[in-house]
């Protein structure tokens, strides 16, 4: 790996498609032990060229592609957005097992090298012979890493690894990669750039077209492009500040006085093999409100949204609308559903028959096209009506999912982290999307890790902890330039 790794005039577009080239004569070159982090809008091809730079496209997966020069690394580690991608194995320790019976590591010392690797990425489990389905999106993803990291690669490509992890579990993953990177290249995909840009000798950023913007000392290129960053709604540090400055609030605050709940839980708990996952005592929710739902990795947030939509078992009483026990067909009239993983949720072969599938089908041919149109536009995704759902960036993959859910105008949303791997613009559009909605009487319950959505836009704040949600007081939550706090419901007494 003396040479580094690199590309040369690389050209590349996906196959099936009419559209321009992705990347238009793209190159640079990356030096052995450099720390490198790939930004860009979603879509603009950091995951594709993360897989060119390793190999994995086109040895892997075929894609029309030119370059006159690709030097890939011998000893590699990849890392995917989505860590069910990548996993061989069924259970947590068979697949460290897996990687170590590969690099022919000796049986004895397998349990004390799997201990090690999940106690570097934080994954604390009572019995490592635990099903993978059986973590939560967060706990897989420290698993990826951690297999990964096993392998105990000479580069290390990183998409978003910390995309679906808490605060808490943020930090722990980039300090372990802190401690292991020393000798190591790093080449970095990821949206969440405050905790890593002390770690970034170098920043490479790309066009929404797929060009190269800009390459150098991450300061330098922050100043130097803001502008051109901003305008293609790239992260970057003060983004958050500068959209305040930027933007009033885009609706009023309700009032509920008076106004009857739209959903009502007592003694409400979700179960999955026969264990309590989730449960909620005494609360109500009422028009306008917008909920976060925050606590760490495998809590129980998203185990409290397949609750709510009838997807796990449950027990206790969950009201909407003053009624209870029904199917799920009559709560997805009501009930808009995202979940964590966007694909569980398509059905259909192109972006433009995934949005007309979820119209009423009592709508005449016109209204329906109308809507498609509609929510083509207002989401983003006129350019991508013809492409298959799983051929999407994961940014644009969950900005259908969102799009999806709003089809019926559903009174309640349920939105299982709808903000990650999307882009600065893809979020704040989302987020203005979404206190529309609020503002016009539609709840919002929303899972995220994010604290500034926490604190610029929820009404109120649901608390998980081992499974049980309780609401923190008034006097507990940030300040917010977004909501004010005063009349936001409270525990029911």
């Amino acid at each position: 790996m003396s040479e580094g790794i690199g590309v040369t005039n690389l050209r590349l577009k996906y196959p099936g498609e009419a559209a321009p080239l992705l990347f238009q004569g793209v190159s640079f070159s990356i030096q052995p032990g450099e720390k490198v982090l790939l930004l860009g809008p979603s879509g603009s091809g950091k995951s594709t060229l993360l897989q060119v730079l390793s190999g994995i496209v086109p040895d892997i997966i075929e894609i029309p592609m030119k370059a006159d020069e690709i030097r890939t690394p011998a000893r590699w580690g990849y890392v995917f957005q989505d860590p069910d991608t990548q996993f061989c194995m069924p259970y947590v320790d068979e697949e460290l097992a897996f990687v170590l019976e590969n690099l022919q590591v000796p049986r004895e010392q397998m349990p004390a090298r799997i201990a090690h690797y999940l106690s570097q990425v934080g994954l604390e489990l009572d019995d490592a012979h635990i099903l993978i389905g059986q973590l939560s999106q967060g706990m897989k993803q420290r698993l990826a890493i951690a297999s990964v990291l096993a392998l105990e690669p000479e580069v290390l490509f990183l998409d978003e690894p910390t995309a679906l992890l808490d605060e808490e579990g943020t930090q722990q993953v980039w300090d372990t990669i802190r401690e292991i990177s020393a000798e190591k290249t790093l080449v970095i995909v990821e949206h969440k750039i405050s905790g890593i840009l002390d770690l970034i000798d170098r920043l490479i950023v790309m066009s929404p077209d797929g060009e190269l913007l800009a390459d150098g000392p991450p300061q330098e290129v922050f100043q130097a492009y803001r502008q051109q960053i901003a305008e293609y709604g790239i992260w970057y540090p003060g983004v958050w500040d500068d959209y305040e400055q930027m933007n009033a609030r885009a609706g009023g605050e309700m009032s509920t006085d008076n106004l009857p709940p739209v959903m009502t839980f007592r003694d409400f708990v979700g179960l999955r093999g026969g264990q309590i996952k989730t449960s909620v005592d005494n609360l109500n929710v009422y028009p306008g409100d917008w909920i976060t739902v925050v606590g760490a990795n495998g809590t129980g947030k998203s185990s409290l949204l397949l609750a709510i939509m009838c997807l796990i078992k449950t027990g206790g009483d969950c009201w909407i609308d003053g009624a209870k026990g029904y199917r799920i067909e009559q709560l997805a009239e009501q009930v808009g559903f995202v979940f964590q993983n966007p694909e569980f949720q398509f059905v259909t072969n192109s972006v433009e028959e995934e949005l007309a599938y979820s119209l009423p089908e009592a709508e005449s041919r016109e209204a329906q096209l109308a809507a498609t149109e509609r929510l083509l536009r207002e989401y983003d995704l006129l350019a991508l009506r013809e492409r298959h759902p799983f051929q999407l960036s994961m940014g644009q993959k969950r900005r259908l999912s969102v799009a999806t859910a709003m089809v019926r105008g559903p009174r309640i949303l349920l939105l299982d982290e709808p903000t990650f791997g999307l882009d600065a613009h893809g979020t704040l559009r989302m987020l203005q999307q979404l206190e529309r909605l609020r503002a016009s009487g539609t709840v919002i319950v929303m899972v995220t890790h994010d604290p500034q959505i926490v604190q610029r836009w929820a009404t109120r704040v649901w608390q998980v902890e081992a499974g049980r949600v309780t609401e923190r007081a008034a006097a507990e939550l940030p300040a917010s330039p977004v909501h004010g706090r005063e009349g936001a419901p409270q525990l029911c007494k």
